[in-house]
């Protein structure tokens, strides 16, 4: 259950404590929770601070500079360090933050690998259920591993055709489409799920996670069929805060391993994985004349630039140019 908050009661430290309630109350998500607090307690750590008063803006330069001069980190790598860093002193400690001067690690833009259909095709076809489903849903409606591992009964909704991505990157909800051809076997699926959890209540069980403290507010909701995860875990498990046992969803690190081996087994020598088919659904989108707009939309792009880069991919930022080797 490595993407459900653990209570800040088992944390030890006072000062990570008041830093992980700070960033619940303002909503961040888990997962860049867990980031900034592993980036702030390095840069403690590398600062060699012993109290909260010790904690200064002015050594964020030094400790990014020693990302890229000694750490050798990538750029993404130092602008997280950067957001967590900045996020610390200015937001938590109220320090000022407009001055930092520092070495920006830099790279040249980069081009995504995509799939061919017939690869992306074949690469499912290695696959067993209910990974070659997630894999298809990646494929077919834009998602990221994690956002299909998580997939509730209720975020799917065969008559519109589309499917509801809640909580993704950068906490945002958005809607994308469920490709017509995996009706059915979504609809399987949706069966399966509701002959285990019928099972799971028969025992006792049949209960999941639910955000934001939902299942105090709404306490039958926790066991209803509607909560239940689309690719439910094979075993229950312990969950960590209540100390109840529910059944989790999927986790992502066992669909990637399945994925590398199935790309393996397609003889596909590019260097691949989960977010390769994300890449390829944004570029056939774009190879079938689907507008950036729209596309950004069905990714949950904040920004259109990140959504212009399959323009190079589908080659399409040089539309309608001819080489003159060919005139």
């Amino acid at each position: 259950m490595k993407d459900i908050p653990h209570p800040i009661t088992e944390i030890n430290s006072k000062f990570i404590t008041e830093l992980t309630s700070f960033i619940r109350i303002r909503g961040l998500s888990y997962s860049t929770e867990k980031t900034y607090i592993h980036w702030i307690k390095r840069y403690i750590r590398f600062c060699g601070y012993q109290s909260r008063q010790d904690i200064s803006s002015a050594d964020i330069s030094r400790f990014l500079e020693h990302l890229v001069n000694e750490q050798n980190v990538a750029p993404n790598t130092q602008k997280t360090a950067l957001n967590a860093l900045v996020f610390l002193c200015r937001e938590l400690l109220k320090q000022n933050t407009e001055l930092l001067k520092f070495k920006r690690a830099h790279k040249g833009p980069k081009i995504p690998v995509v799939f061919t259909h017939q690869e992306a095709v074949s690469i499912i076809n290695h696959l067993l259920m209910p990974s070659k489903l997630v894999a298809q849903l990646m494929y077919g409606s834009g998602l990221r591993v994690n956002e299909a591992c998580r997939l509730r009964v209720t975020d799917i909704d065969l008559d519109k055709s589309s499917v509801t991505v809640r909580n993704g990157k950068g906490n945002r909800d958005r809607k994308t489409l469920l490709p017509y051809s995996l009706h059915t076997q979504v609809q399987k699926q949706l069966e399966m799920v509701s002959v285990l959890h019928d099972r799971d209540l028969d025992n006792g069980f049949g209960e999941v996670y639910m955000p934001y403290a939902l299942a105090k507010k709404y306490p039958t909701q926790a066991k209803g069929y509607g909560w239940q995860y689309l690719f439910p875990a094979s075993r229950l498990t312990v969950d960590p805060r209540s100390g109840k046992t529910m059944r989790h969803h999927i986790v992502d690190r066992t669909v990637q391993k399945n994925v590398s081996l199935a790309i393996k087994q397609a003889k596909i020598i590019k260097k691949a994985g989960c977010h390769t088919f994300r890449h390829s659904f944004a570029t056939r989108l774009l190879e079938n004349g689907t507008d950036l707009r729209s596309i950004q939309e069905l990714l949950g792009h904040s920004n259109i630039k990140t959504t212009q880069i399959y323009t190079h991919v589908a080659g399409l930022h040089h539309s309608g140019v001819k080489s003159p080797l060919d005139s």
